[in-house]
């Protein structure tokens, strides 16, 4: 029977080998530290943070998340350790929650590895507090007991570290959140929400909250894509408000189109649209995100069975050893046998559901994927041979397509929304994925630069003709292959800057266009802006990041990624980190607030709230194909049609 603690309540451990289970309704940093008979933590490798998240009979989350599971073996403890206390803090931001008073209450359940539940806590009556101790589990005459703590800190991880009796804590807390937010940065925004009935809750269509540090899919995520960004259905003042902004009207959206009915017993057939929304396009953002919520809860429920199956078998095969008249003649081997054969049969029944559900969504994106309109299409796509420059920015674009190892050519495009909330960072340096390590260094620089050329030629292709330029850096003159299509085509703002001359002409070109506009919109003044200030949306593509830049480029550089998006000036580049690396930490904030994609298939954007790495691979243009070339060319014709 499952104890029910409350504050200061204690409850014995009937087994030594536990799971701590956090929920949360926003994303939260999960550790736990150890403490001797006194309850002192003696240093820093006595905590299990994201950023050192193992320890000797103690795992937790690399990253954070809405939900977790802490893994302990009380038996594999140092003999020293008679205290694990399990600790909650809120990440650090822009956009995120500042205190737990504004979001749910925090639920933390102690479980067997089968998933029986032990002891559960509910953090109820927080308030300012943004980290807190949740419980701890502590030995007592031989015994280990879980103990509901709830002590709140509203000055944060740090204080509470400190409360433990550990030195240089604020030094620890600044790093475990350094640790957090690099994770954010390689991560999808978390799915939307669903409604009590099972409904996907569709993504607000008005400006969207401010992202963090990083986000990523289907956003902005992914996030900004994919991709995270505040919590659906919380914010750090309160609750989401997700009436469509535009309209002044109480009334809901159109329900989604009704699919045809399906022969009995089978599925409902899948309809391009399947979700609510005020248009076409609306609809089918929303289904999109509703596919990749889908895909990543039928993947965890089957990975999770998948672990409990090798948990429960080993068990088994444990508690059968166990008895020594099992291990003389062929109980034992038995015994062994039944209990893979209870594995594979759960793992069998998991493969099946998962298979249903894939077939589901394979049958789902066949038909959405034909029905996307050209933001939302693949270069693949027919849509772009009849596209034509629009009249009004559409809600978001398409930078690359995600998948799972589970079912690899089941993609889910990664939407990011427009206008977008921060820059992108293409990554020419080579990763640990296998793509990557097949390929040398010059082909991955062509590769990113190449992708970033076909982004910026969506950007132009999906804006009305008048309002979206495009400035590139190319210091050394290196991409000049890859960059023909935007120079042939005219749709530049001007020639590629070379030399650090022109590094530093676009940047302070661009700066002072971010000044201007911020020092105009404080004043409420917009009507004063000089008469040649382009107030358009601006990208600001760099190649070759850091050569040609001084320190002074590299300081404006940091400010238009840091202040341009919030007023429409935005950052695309195209760079090895290890370039930069004799900046050292200088650099750190705006390679984290850039969404990261790849020139190559590879598994960087991390999933806060299931712990999926999704695979992101860059939208090509096909071999042969000029589709590119004809949309440049479309823009171009549109802008001397407006006049620039």
């Amino acid at each position: 029977m499952t104890a029910e603690l409350v504050r200061g309540q204690n409850h014995t451990l009937p087994r030594t080998r536990l799971e701590i289970r956090v929920s949360a309704g926003s994303p939260v940093v999960a550790g736990a530290t150890l403490g001797d008979e006194r309850g002192t933590v003696r240093g820093a490798e006595w905590i299990a943070h994201p950023g050192s998240p193992r320890l000797p009979g103690l795992e937790v989350s690399r990253q954070a998340a809405a939900d977790h599971r802490l893994a302990v073996d009380l038996d594999a403890l140092p003999e020293a350790v008679h205290r694990v206390t399990v600790l909650l803090a809120l990440p650090t931001g822009a956009g995120r929650p500042v205190r737990f008073g504004v979001v749910a209450a925090p639920f933390v359940a102690v479980t067997g590895l089968d998933g029986t539940e032990i002891a559960t806590f509910t953090l109820t009556g927080l308030d300012a507090e943004s980290a807190v101790a949740a419980l701890e589990l502590y030995r007592r005459q031989g015994a280990w007991k879980v103990r509901a703590v709830g002590q709140g800190y509203a000055a944060g991880l740090a204080a509470m570290l400190a409360d433990q009796g550990l030195d240089r804590a604020a030094e620890l807390a600044a790093s475990i959140h350094e640790a957090v937010a690099s994770g954010l940065a390689r991560s999808v925004t978390p799915p939307p929400p669903r409604t009590p009935d099972g409904e996907r809750v569709p993504h607000p269509t008005g400006p969207a909250t401010p992202p963090p540090a990083a986000t990523a899919p289907g956003a902005t995520a992914s996030g900004g894509a994919a991709p995270a960004s505040t919590a659906p259905g919380s914010t750090a003042g309160g609750p989401i408000d997700y009436a469509h902004p535009r309209r002044r009207t109480s009334a809901s959206p159109p329900p989604p189109p009704t699919a045809p009915p399906a022969d009995p017993g089978q599925p409902a057939r899948p309809v391009a649209g399947d979700a609510t929304g005020w248009s076409m396009d609306e609809r089918l953002y929303n289904q999109i995100w509703g596919m990749f919520e889908d895909l990543a809860r039928a993947v965890a429920a089957y990975r999770s069975a998948v672990d409990f199956a090798g948990s429960r078998m080993d068990q088994e095969t444990d508690r059968a050893l166990s008895d020594p008249r099992n291990r003389i003649g062929g109980a034992g081997d038995r015994a062994r046998e039944e209990a893979r054969a209870r594995c594979e049969d759960l793992t069998a029944r998991a493969r099946a559901a998962l298979d249903r559900d894939l077939a589901q969504l394979t049958a789902e994106a066949a038909v959405v994927e034909p029905a996307l309109p050209a933001p939302y299409a693949g270069w693949d796509n027919p849509v772009w041979h009849g596209h034509r420059v629009p009249m009004e920015m559409p809600m978001a674009l398409r930078v690359g397509d995600l998948h799972l190892p589970e079912r690899t050519d089941l993609r889910i495009p990664l939407l990011v929304r427009l206008p977008l909330e921060r820059g992108i960072w293409v990554d020419a340096g080579r990763t640990a994925s296998e793509a990557a390590a097949s390929a040398d260094g010059d082909a991955l620089r062509r590769l990113a630069m190449e992708n970033a050329v076909a982004l910026a030629a969506r950007l132009l292709a999906v804006h009305p003709a008048d309002t979206f330029s495009v400035h590139v850096i190319d210091p050394a003159g290196s991409a000049a292959g890859a960059l023909a299509p935007l120079t042939a085509s005219g749709v530049l703002a001007a020639p590629p800057a070379a030399g650090p001359g022109g590094v530093s002409t676009v940047l302070a070109q661009l700066t002072r266009r971010v000044d201007l506009v911020q020092m105009a919109v404080r004043a409420g003044a917009a009507d004063s802006l000089p008469p040649d200030l382009d107030t358009g949306e601006q990208l600001l593509i760099v190649n070759d990041f850091p050569h040609g830049f001084d320190d002074r480029a590299v300081t404006q550089l940091r400010y238009l990624a840091d202040e341009g998006p919030s007023v429409g000036v935005h950052l695309m580049m195209v760079a090895d980190r290890e370039d930069a690396r004799a900046y050292g930490p200088v650099l750190d904030p705006l390679w984290r607030f850039l969404l990261r994609v790849t020139p190559v298939a590879d598994d960087h954007l991390a999933d806060p709230w299931v712990g999926h790495a999704w695979t992101y691979e860059p939208s090509r243009v096909p071999e042969g194909s000029r589709v590119l070339e004809r949309v440049l060319e479309l823009v171009a014709a549109a802008r001397r049609a407006g006049g620039r």
